[in-house]
């Protein structure tokens, strides 16, 4: 029996899975909180959000995410990789900053707009 908290909702529910009953999940107040429950015990995912650098913008980093969620086990590597990134301005809200990131399928976009400036 595994407990987790649940970070789907606000509500924070104390989940206890079951993993010799095929994953059952109780402690959940929503339909939710059982999926949750259940993946992360099968195959904990997780969204990235981060900053990159940007050059000749009015700010110094711009917001980026992951445009899915990731494998939770390859989160470090992958912030890395965001973490080697220094971007030129104009970058738009859904540029694709680096594209399927570690051969995930997943990209990592721009998540605001930033202009250049002189």
């Amino acid at each position: 029996m595994a407990d987790l908290i649940c970070i789907v909702c606000p509500k924070g529910c104390h989940l206890h899975v079951d993993e010799d009953n095929a994953f059952k999940v109780t402690g959940n107040q929503c339909g939710r909180g059982k999926v949750y429950g259940k993946q992360e015990m099968i195959n904990p995912v997780r969204t990235i959000t981060s900053t990159c650098r940007i050059r000749e913008a009015n700010l110094p980093s711009v917001p980026v995410k992951t445009s899915e969620t990731i494998p939770k086990g390859k989160m470090q590597a992958i912030m890395y990789e965001i973490n080697q990134v220094e971007l030129q301005a104009p970058v738009h809200v859904g540029d694709v900053i680096i594209p399927n990131i570690l051969d995930t399928g997943v990209d990592v976009v721009a998540c605001k707009n930033m202009e250049k400036v002189n």
